[in-house]
Formats: C-alpha cells, structure tokens, sequence
C-alpha cells in the first residue's frame, strides 16, 4: 500500500486514464492501492505515531480481536477501537468475516513530495 502526501491530482488521474485504457484494450491493470493526502498534517492526524504502533502490533501478531489487540498494546480498549476504525477507513486496517483485524499489506510505503523551491 502507498500513502501519497502532496502528489498532484493530475498524477492520479493519468494513473486512472491508463488504466482505463488498458481495461478498453482488453488487458488488465496493474492493481494500485494508494491514499492521498494533500498536506503532512492530513496524514499525520490519520496515521498517528499509537496508529503506527497498532500496525506495527497487528502485523507482528496477526489477526485478532479488537480486545486482544488492546491487551497486546497495554491501551484502552475504547482508544484501539476509535484507531481501528479510523485506520480500516484508509484501507490500513482490515475487518475480517470472523471480527478479527489485521493488516493486508506486507508493506506500506509514503511518499511525501516536498514543496518546489524557489530559484535564489
């Protein structure tokens, strides 16, 4: 999974023109699985340092419960499920059939693009 952070959006709209393209072409696309964000601070408030944590935990003991991923992180259950729930909302974190969480990805890669700097 990538977490884009200031891509621009026609960036993503030729990723979307090719596939469209390939799809008319009879071929099949290459899957994407992106977030994007315009801003660090977007991305920052959804992928907080306990967020990162929780996918940390979960990818280090697999699917669990909710509660079980709580005692496992020594936080309040209350707390992991608002982050669960948060995180499931940007495809970090899913719910499996059974009521367990885990996460999908062997990887989750950001890319942040900085600011073009003015020439001196």
């Amino acid at each position: 999974m990538r977490v884009r952070v200031g891509e621009d959006v026609h960036a993503n709209l030729a990723r979307a023109r090719a596939a469209m393209t390939a799809l008319q072409q009879g071929k099949r696309p290459k899957p994407h699985f992106a977030v994007g964000f315009a801003e660090v601070g977007q991305m920052l408030a959804v992928f907080t340092p306990k967020r990162w944590e929780l996918i940390a935990k979960l990818r280090e003991i697999g699917p669990v419960t909710t509660a079980q991923l709580a005692r496992a992180l020594e936080r309040d259950y209350r707390n992991v499920h608002a982050d669960v729930a948060a995180l499931s909302e940007w495809l970090a974190v899913q719910r499996e059939e059974d009521g367990r969480v885990s996460v999908p990805w062997a990887e989750i890669i950001v890319d942040m693009k900085l600011p073009h700097q003015l020439a001196a």
